[in-house]
């Protein structure tokens, strides 16, 4: 889960497995795969980053470098 800041100000603890996309213009819209959109506070790149940060503490961007490089060896 990644924090991230609603408008009125109150934080929500956001799945960041199920974000599809971010995009900012110029508040920060985070879309679910749900199709669910949401407005935070925080700016893409720090959103973006938090997701990273997530996904690196997981493995699941380890797991995803892992499974290309063996797909460039084949």
């Amino acid at each position: 889960m990644i924090s991230v800041t609603r408008l009125n100000g109150t934080p929500m603890f956001l799945n960041a497995l199920l974000v599809e996309m971010v995009e900012e213009s110029p508040d920060t819209y985070i879309t679910l795969v749900t199709g669910k959109r949401l407005i935070v506070l925080e700016k893409a790149d720090e959103v973006i980053r938090k997701i990273r940060d997530y996904n690196r503490d997981i493995g699941t961007y380890a797991a995803t470098i892992k499974v290309q490089s063996m797909e460039e060896l084949s």
